[in-house]
């Protein structure tokens, strides 16, 4: 019970470190700010996506360095790892010596950490408070209420989660990401994108799951005492962001 009631507390203290530091970076609210913010997370996952994958190749850093680089100043930061991935696909097709799985951390997480940082510059800061409660709505609503009521398992990658659950967390996120909602869209608008971008952050979830389970590994990572690595942390925002940046371009 001692070991339980301590980790709990180190989970805890690591949720509000992470809270507040997310707080200064939301009242400073600047492009720069925001990417180094960003950055740091982004080369941290990268890293841990290698370790998942089991890829060596330093060359999956300098990729997503100079994509990250070169996303602070070009105005569709997501497009630029399709520009990485034509020059890693040229290098494997010249040189024809390349881990043909190098371009695997390049899709999951940079992709998605591109994404975020196109969030932010088209739609501001606030849309990061949306997307924050839509997919931690979907996590608590899910684990209580599967907790309470659930019978019914999800699927065989995640034997804890059960479809009770997952309802439970799309339910309560349709609840809340309305009210946090960025303005210019209407009530519907943003119930349908809260729902949509709650289911896509549950699969984001199954997903680092069921590559822990391929690594077999626990946690992605031991960066974050309590919760593991960064990729443990962010993998709802990972899938939500692309889905949200979608549905934002074409409602908006």
């Amino acid at each position: 019970m001692n070991e339980l009631l301590t980790s709990s507390s180190t989970r805890i203290k690591t949720a509000l470190a992470l809270f507040a530091l997310f707080i200064l970076v939301s009242y400073i609210d600047t492009m720069f700010v925001t990417w180094i913010f960003l950055g740091v997370f982004m080369i941290v996952g990268v890293h841990e996506a290698m370790n998942l994958f089991k890829v060596e190749d330093s060359r999956v850093y300098q990729y997503a360095l100079i994509s990250w680089i070169i996303a602070y100043f070009y105005p569709n930061p997501e497009i630029l790892v399709l520009v990485a991935l034509v020059i890693f696909g040229g290098n494997l097709a010249y040189k024809r010596d390349m881990d043909k799985k190098i371009f695997l951390p390049l899709l999951y997480p940079l992709v998605s950490f591109l994404t975020l940082l196109a969030l932010y510059t088209e739609y501001g800061i606030e849309v990061f408070w949306w997307m924050l409660f839509v997919v931690a709505s979907a996590d608590v609503g899910a684990y209580y209420v599967g907790r309470a009521f659930g019978k019914t398992k999800f699927c065989e990658t995640s034997p804890n989660k059960t479809l009770e659950g997952v309802a439970g967390g799309i339910v309560l996120a349709a609840i809340l990401g309305p009210i946090f909602a960025i303005d210019g869209i209407t009530y519907w608008g943003t119930l349908v994108i809260s729902i949509i971008v709650a289911i896509a952050s549950i699969f984001g979830d199954l997903f680092e799951s069921y590559l822990k389970r391929e690594a077999d590994v626990k946690d992605s990572g031991d960066i974050l005492p309590g919760h593991g690595g960064v990729l443990d942390r962010t993998d709802g925002f990972l899938f939500a962001s692309i889905i949200m940046l979608v549905l934002l371009r074409a409602i908006i």
